[in-house]
């Protein structure tokens, strides 16, 4: 089972990081250029929100049934001092979460806002926000602090 939700949650961050750069580049455009917030844009800024729900629920799955995780919660005073173990036990899973929340926000006030170009603006400085917190907590393959293969082959 962990596994399955191991692989399944690397596949879907490839899908928020890429829906998310979409709808940024789509928010900047819409607002810069004066256009219309089209069906299509409305669409966009759901399902980017919605993939990022989606990412939010397999990770707090992961997070349970995760050994390294156990292992932070049972050993809470040495795993603090373990860069690898508190990254995964606190660090990565808060940070996350605060993504998911700044995306979440920003859909729900994009959604709301009066005009087109409020849309987009709030949608484009929303989903930077959050993507920029997403893409610090990573555990990315080059990093020197904590990494991880960029797709998962079991």
């Amino acid at each position: 089972m962990y596994s399955i939700l191991l692989t399944l949650h690397s596949f879907v961050r490839w899908l928020v990081l890429i829906s998310l750069l979409l709808a940024i580049v789509r928010g900047y455009r819409g607002w810069l250029a004066h256009q219309p917030f089209s069906r299509r844009d409305n669409a966009l800024r759901h399902w980017t929100a919605t993939v990022a729900h989606v990412q939010l629920i397999l990770g707090i799955g992961l997070y349970f049934i995760s050994p390294l995780v156990a292992y932070f919660l049972d050993h809470f005073q040495a795993a603090m001092q373990q860069r690898e173990i508190r990254f995964f036990g606190m660090e990565h899973s808060s940070m996350m979460l605060l993504g998911i929340v700044l995306i979440t926000v920003g859909s729900m006030r994009a959604k709301r806002a009066a005009t087109d170009r409020q849309r987009f603006k709030t949608m484009a400085l929303w989903y930077t926000a959050g993507l920029l917190v997403i893409l610090s907590s990573i555990p990315w393959a080059f990093s020197p602090l904590v990494s991880r293969p960029w797709f998962r082959t079991f």
